[in-house]
């Protein structure tokens, strides 16, 4: 699975705020399984603290989804007339699973597509993009857009974001924006451990947690 009710687990990072891909690049979705649900849990504040933090005890909810029992992609769509970009990126542990999550502002709901891909490559340039890990989780988060569109400034933290005290989930890169889309690759431990993404509220936030199997 330029750096969930609604979750986030997105923006620009590097040359225009911290994203190491070219802004002419465009995702490329596939498939379009059934929308995922978005929990209404009680989770209402994000904690505090640096950007790129490690502690995520505030961005979950007691309704998120069951992990589910296979590694397809979920996916979720935004709603219409969406802009968000993404302005922190956190990594925390958890009793069974990693959490990441990425914070949004701007306007409506975010959508995405998770899923596992054979290596991380940067939408458009199809350049190969190095992240640590076994596992490559690609996120695509859509209904985002341009800080200078949103009005919202961007996450500006460390990219790639590297936990040591976590267990599948080994760095988190946020890649680019273009027409909609924020990509980001998650790299895990292994390749075939369930996960699931769901969405939270106030602030929006966009979840994305990795089961440990081990």
């Amino acid at each position: 699975m330029c750096v969930g009710v609604l979750l986030a687990l997105t923006a620009c990072s590097g040359a225009n705020g911290g994203y190491d891909a070219t802004p002419d690049e465009s995702p490329s979705p596939t498939a379009t399984p059934a929308p995922s649900p978005s929990p209404s849990g009680d989770a209402t504040d994000s904690p505090t603290g640096a950007t790129g933090s490690t502690g995520t005890e505030g961005d979950g909810s007691t309704a998120a989804p069951a992990f589910p029992a296979n590694t397809d992609p979920d996916v979720a769509e935004p709603s219409a007339g969406a802009a968000l970009t993404v302005t922190d990126l956190r990594v925390g542990r958890h009793d069974g699973f990693d959490r990441v999550v990425y914070e949004l502002g701007g306007t409506g709901t975010p959508g995405w597509r998770v899923e596992y891909v054979p290596e991380a490559i940067d939408d458009g340039s199809g350049n190969v993009f190095e992240i640590a890990g076994d596992g490559t989780l690609q996120v695509m988060i859509s209904g985002s857009g341009y800080p200078t569109d949103t009005g919202v400034p961007e996450y500006s933290g460390p990219n790639p974001l590297r936990v040591a005290e976590t267990d599948e989930v080994e760095e988190v890169a946020l890649r680019g924006v273009f027409e909609g889309y924020t990509q980001s690759f998650i790299g895990t431990d292994d390749s075939d451990n369930p996960f699931r993404v769901y969405a939270l509220t106030n602030p929006t936030r966009v979840v994305v947690e990795v089961r440990d199997d081990d």
